[in-house]
């Protein structure tokens, strides 16, 4: 069965894989102590363009989200996010869990609007009785946003001008970044992103790796004891060097690039596809993900031979579905599509 549920239903790329066969039997430190959890970091520091970053690897998005969230927060802050932020939509309350409240705004196509962010917080500093309210302290912001889309330079140099300007923080999830960087739309890298933020991270799981994130700290911005927090919130691995090692792999050659060139052009591919055969869009994206609006009739036929990943709901008759490609997906898998875009009509 052909899938394009989603970017992490295969395993690892081959040249991760090969890179912790290689590396198996080398006995090193725990806790990412280990040769290539240091490798990996300088590399990451030289494609940043940030000497003085501090990069720390967890194994997943929701841990990452969580963890770093409630380790920049104080006690009386909140996380601001879009309605269709991961962290306020999809990862169970894990914010919440933490003792941080997310505070929605409205999502436009996945992005925060600079304008109702500084209104929010205008609203805010203005209320007298703040200190009975939780206080917005860090902004929470996917790049690609969970619907596929981009942030401009100029929007993130906005919001990140708000944020430090009202003494917040900006974390930046980048569970799909390669696809972000890679898109032909784009005009993010990750220099200006250790710029503009306070903490973002490179995804692995959706990039390639088997599991791993990398966090980025710019500006030797780690908070105290991380690791210890880390550790606190079930998050620090003994074996950290199967995270170590496949960040090392993936900044190796350009791999993570391409990676995110291959998933970017295998959803243009799709988009293609689905032109010809006059599918209707919900959204276009310039990444990886793309949004069809399906009749449900068609969607059954589809889903006897390939796999694509339910959305909502927008009426009773029809289905939002998400196409999702990554490394794995294949002349095959577009074939495959094909064949059963002719089929289901």
């Amino acid at each position: 069965m052909v899938s394009f549920e989603s970017d992490y239903i295969c395993g690892a790329h081959p040249a991760v894989l090969q890179r912790l066969s290689e590396t198996n039997l080398d006995p090193q430190p725990g806790y990412g102590e280990d040769a290539y959890c240091r490798g990996a970091a300088e590399k990451i520091r030289l494609a940043c363009e940030a000497p003085d970053a501090d990069v720390f690897f967890l194994a997943g998005g929701t841990q990452t989200n969580a963890v770093v969230s409630a380790a920049l927060l104080s006690p009386w802050q909140g996380v601001v996010s879009a309605q269709s932020g991961h962290i306020h939509a999809h990862e169970a309350g894990a914010i919440e869990q933490t003792g941080h409240k997310v505070l929605a705004l409205p999502s436009h196509r996945g992005k925060v609007d600079a304008k109702e962010l500084r209104a929010l917080l205008t609203d805010f500093y203005s209320d007298e009785n703040r200190e009975h309210m939780v206080f917005p302290g860090l902004l929470y912001v996917s790049h690609p946003t969970e619907w596929g889309t981009l942030y401009t330079r100029a929007e993130l140099a906005e919001l990140s001008t708000i944020c430090h300007e009202n003494g917040m923080k900006l974390f930046l999830d980048g569970a799909r970044l390669a696809y972000a960087l890679e898109s032909p739309e784009s005009d993010v890298t990750l220099p200006l992103l250790a710029e503009l933020c306070d903490a973002f991270y490179i995804g692995g799981t959706k990039c390639g790796a088997l599991c791993g994130e990398a966090v980025v700290f710019p500006r030797r911005g780690m908070p105290p004891h991380f690791l210890n927090f880390a550790k606190k919130h079930g998050a620090l691995l003994a074996k950290g060097r199967l995270l170590g090692v496949q960040f090392d792999a993936l900044f190796t050659g350009g791999l993570y690039y391409e990676i995110g060139r291959q998933g970017v052009e295998m959803a243009r591919r799709v988009v293609a596809l689905l032109e010809e055969y006059g599918v209707e869009f919900y959204l276009k994206t310039p990444t990886n993900q793309q949004f069809a609006l399906l009749e449900d009739g068609v969607l059954e036929r589809l889903q006897t031979t390939l796999r694509c990943g339910f959305w909502s709901k927008p009426d009773k008759t029809r289905t939002i579905v998400r196409f999702a490609t990554s490394w794995s997906t294949t002349e095959k898998d577009i074939e495959v599509l094909r064949k059963a875009l002719l089929s289901s009509k």
